[in-house]
C-alpha cells in the first residue's frame, strides 16, 4: 500500500502542477529561445515518469506475489485522469480501497506461506535423508550436516569469536540467494550473531577449511520468509571457507596496557 500511496501522491502532485496558469508570451518566447532549458525541462519530467513508473512495477509485484493482479493499463488511465483533474475517486476514496487490497494481501500471504511452509518441510526432509545417506557426509545430534571439502589445519573458533569467511548459500534446488564469491570480497562476523546451523558448524572446522553444510530449517531461519529466494522453512545450503579467526579476547600485551 505504501508504494501505491506513493503513486497517487505522486499523481497527485504532477496534477497540480498541470493546472498551473499559461506562461505569459514573454515567458514562452524566453524559453523558446534556450533550447538547452527546453531539453533539461523535458528530461526532467521524463523522469519522474520513470520514478513512478518503477513505483508502479514495484507495487505490481509485490501484489503479485499475494496473488493479486492489477491492471496496469487501468492504473494508466487513473494517472491521466488526475493530470486532466477526472479522476472519479478522491484520494481518502482511493487509500481507503488501498487499505482493503493490502488486509487481502496480507491474508492472501498467509495462506500462500503455509503452503510453503508445508511443501518446504517434506522437500527438506527428503533432501536431509538423501544427504545424510552418503558417506562422506556427518550429521550432529542436532540435525546439521557437513561434509569436508577441504581439510584445514589452522586454528578452530569458539562461539565467542569473530570469524572471517567466503561462502555460497543456496536454497536445496540450487537457487543461489548470497556469496561472498560474487561480491569478489569475504566477509567477517561474530560467530553467535548468526544461525544456528553456522554457529554450530563453523566451530568444526580448522583455519584453512572448506566444508559443506546442509542445514535443517531450525537451525536456519525457520518459520521466516527471507527475501524473495528463502520461503519459510528452508533448509539451507552453504560451502564456507574459514579464512580467519579474531579471538573474543584481547591479546595479553594489550590486555596489560
Amino acid at each position: 500500500m505504501k508504494h501505491l500511496k506513493a503513486t497517487l501522491l505522486l499523481a497527485s502532485a504532477m496534477g497540480l502542477v498541470a493546472c498551473q496558469p499559461a506562461a505569459d508570451s514573454n515567458t514562452t518566447q524566453a524559453n523558446a529561445a534556450s533550447s538547452e532549458q527546453t531539453v533539461v525541462t523535458d528530461q526532467n519530467a521524463y523522469a519522474l515518469g520513470v520514478s513512478i513508473g518503477s513505483v508502479i512495477n514495484n507495487a505490481h509485484g509485490k501484489y503479485a506475489n499475494a496473488n493479486i493482479q492489477l491492471d496496469k493499463t487501468q492504473i494508466l488511465v487513473s494517472i491521466s485522469d488526475i493530470l486532466n483533474s477526472k479522476a472519479t475517486l478522491t484520494l481518502d476514496e482511493a487509500n481507503g480501497l488501498l487499505r482493503e487490497m493490502e488486509l487481502l494481501a496480507k491474508q492472501n500471504l498467509v495462506e500462500i506461506n503455509a503452503k510453503k511452509s508445508e511443501a518446504n518441510i517434506a522437500a527438506g526432509q527428503a533432501f536431509l535423508a538423501e544427504n545424510g545417506a552418503r558417506p562422506e557426509v556427518t550429521t550432529t545430534e542436532s540435525g546439521l550436516q557437513y561434509e569436508v571439502l577441504v581439510a584445514g589445519d589452522g586454528a578452530m573458533p569458539t562461539a565467542a569469536d569473530t570469524v572471517t569467511v567466503h561462502y555460497r548459500g543456496t536454497t536445496i534446488d540450487g537457487t543461489e540467494f548470497d556469496s561472498s564469491y560474487s561480491r569478489n570480497e569475504p566477509t567477517s562476523f561474530p560467530l553467535n550473531r548468526v544461525i544456528k546451523g553456522w554457529t554450530e558448524g563453523l566451530q568444526l572446522m580448522n583455519v584453512g577449511s572448506k566444508y559443506r553444510f546442509v542445514i535443517p530449517s531450525e537451525l536456519a531461519y525457520g518459520e521466516r520468509q527471507m527475501g524473495d529466494d528463502i520461503s519459510p522453512n528452508s533448509t539451507l545450503v552453504f560451502e564456507v571457507e574459514l579464512l580467519d579467526i579474531t579471538s573474543a579476547e584481547k591479546p595479553a600485551e594489550e590486555a596489560q596496557q
